[in-house]
């Protein structure tokens, strides 16, 4: 787990991890519930998007935090795919100037979380 990267981590690591080495990952990482609400804000993903934890935790991700993600790409993909782990490279739009990224998407129907890697 240590080395871990953008495409080699895995959704059983993204669970089992603690906060504090979540927070030392160099890309962004966001946790969701199955109803999407936010349960993971990584360090990283707050820095760089420029929001604060306590603004993030416990809202809808997609439709108070991350409306741009709140399409087929992203968010439909969770309800259509029961298991999923697919990188899909997309632009953010809200709040920021347009950032091309890459998206991770990790779920499983099993699994408590739903993750979201963002690598800028």
């Amino acid at each position: 787990m240590n080395n871990a990267t953008f495409e080699t981590i895995s959704l059983t690591d993204l669970h089992d991890m603690p906060d504090g080495l979540r927070d030392g990952l160099p890309f962004g990482v966001v946790g969701l519930n199955k109803a999407g609400i936010t349960k993971v804000y990584n360090t990283a993903e707050a820095r760089i998007a420029g929001l604060d934890p306590s603004t993030v935790l416990g809202v809808s991700f997609f439709d108070a935090v991350a409306q741009c993600m709140n399409n087929f790409m992203v968010a439909q993909r969770f309800e259509d795919e029961p298991e999923l782990d697919a990188i899909v490279p997309f632009v953010l739009t809200l709040r920021m100037r347009p950032t091309r990224v890459r998206l991770r998407l990790l779920s499983s129907e099993h699994a408590r979380l739903r993750f979201i890697l963002i690598e800028r």
